[in-house]
């Protein structure tokens, strides 16, 4: 598989892992600012230990196929079909520990766009 390209079957793709890949561009009138109010005003800063990030720098999305429901084989059957770890590290998307090129970075948040317009 050439760098840069997923699978057909990897198209498919989650909510939360849209949630995870899209990077969060806030409107310049949310942007938080130590120490100052809604209004400007100066104010104590409201916490004073660092925050801890509440979406890691670094996180892996395992992508795959369940074969077993698929193609309706019995329950006690494992037929996992691995397709490849989609990796963001710093931003960077990685596709199987190789980054992919930012066009496909952009097909993947478009496809996210496209499914919740469904």
């Amino acid at each position: 598989m050439a760098a840069g390209t997923l699978p057909a079957a990897a198209q498919t793709i989650s909510e939360w892992d849209c949630q995870r890949l899209e990077r969060h561009v806030p409107a310049p009138d949310v942007v938080y600012r130590p120490g100052v109010d809604v209004r400007g005003r100066s104010v104590a800063p409201a916490d004073l230990n660092p925050a801890v990030p509440i979406v890691p720098e670094r996180f892996a999305i395992y992508l795959g196929v369940d074969l077993r429901e698929r193609l309706g084989l019995p329950p006690d059957l494992i037929a996992d079909l691995p397709l490849g770890v989609i990796e963001i590290d710093n931003g960077t998307v990685l596709f199987n520990g190789r980054p992919i090129a930012p066009d496909a970075a952009a097909g993947l948040a478009a496809a996210c766009a496209a499914a919740r317009r469904r």
